[in-house]
């Protein structure tokens, strides 16, 4: 209450801003859609950095099972192949997003990445200063470096695996100024694989939602995972996940599960915002997950050449109930 006994509105908190503008600007233009490969709305990259000695990291999820592998890079001022750690942070699914759908859009593995990473950081509301842009760059050059394999059990007797770089090429610009220790790629061609099945397998995702979340890695993962879920869903047959399902797989970091209830139930408010459609239940036994459309109604048709769309590269997994 102020002195003139006028009651004033309270000033927004800067999530609550970003999710008014998120709402505000929400359209559904194809052309400005993001996209995430399916296998990374089932399965999470780390939430926080797992340290330089860490050269792998896996999750699993219901039958898939994913493992990240870290790489090299040729330095170009040591002229050696030096270690990159992996990829962490809301940062990499920022711009995997953006990669994935740079790609969908001009047809093509290959990506010039300067000026369309510095437009996209600036449209997606990330700080442009430079420190900012560093780590950014950073990320990518993680993220350019790492390779995936993935586990797939199809039947109780059946299992594929696939190994694939995301990024099968990259040349790196090195600054020459000592203090800034940070290699970037300019330009990154992605694995023919993983084109290949980002293709058949890739989940639209509206920008402005990535905009509002782009703070919280959790955030981004719980919306990636409720659009490729959701739809999916039978409207007869709602799927229950328990809470330690989803500890395993949002909250693996968590020693205590009450904390852990705190934080996703915080970050599913923030993803409910923007996905408004998304029909959850959550109560003590644990989350409740309904039939629901997408949050983009549109979905990427992959463009045919030469006859018959090729057979999806990522087979189908057995059906599971789990996270």
């Amino acid at each position: 209450m102020e002195k003139d006994g006028i009651e004033r509105p309270k000033k927004l908190t800067l999530i609550q801003r970003r999710h008014l503008r998120s709402r505000a600007a929400m359209g559904d233009d194809p052309t400005d859609l993001l996209y995430q490969h399916t296998v990374l709305c089932q399965t999470c990259l780390p939430y926080r950095d797992p340290g330089d000695d860490k050269r792998q990291w896996e999750r699993k999820n219901g039958y898939a099972h994913l493992k990240v592998l870290a790489g090299e890079a040729m330095h170009p001022d040591t002229r050696e192949l030096v270690p990159v750690g992996l990829p962490f942070g809301p940062k990499p699914r920022l711009v995997l997003s953006h990669l994935n759908a740079e790609a969908l859009r001009m047809g093509s593995s290959e990506i010039e990445v300067e000026d369309s990473l510095t437009a996209f950081v600036k449209r997606i509301g990330l700080p442009t200063d430079g420190r900012s842009i560093s780590v950014v760059k950073d990320q990518l050059a993680r993220l350019a470096a790492a390779s995936i394999r993935l586990g797939v059990m199809l039947s109780d007797e059946h299992a594929t695996t696939l190994t694939m770089p995301i990024v099968s090429r990259f040349d790196l610009w090195f600054p020459k100024d000592a203090r800034q220790r940070v290699l970037w790629p300019s330009r990154v061609k992605l694995g023919a694989d993983y084109f290949e099945s980002l293709q058949q397998h890739a989940v639209p995702l509206h920008p402005d939602a990535l905009r509002a979340l782009s703070q919280s890695a959790m955030g981004l993962d719980i919306y990636a995972w409720l659009a490729q879920r959701l739809h999916r869903i039978k409207p007869e047959t709602p799927q229950f996940i328990s809470w330690k399902a989803l500890k395993e797989q949002f909250g693996w970091h968590y020693h205590e599960m009450f904390k852990f209830r705190q934080v996703f139930k915080t970050a599913l408010t923030q993803v409910g915002v923007e996905y408004r459609a998304a029909k959850i239940d959550l109560d003590e036994p644990g989350m409740t997950l309904h039939h629901s459309p997408p949050p983009v109604l549109c979905r990427y048709s992959p463009v045919v050449r030469g006859g018959k769309p090729k057979a999806p590269l990522l087979p189908s997994p057995a059906s599971s109930q789990d996270a």
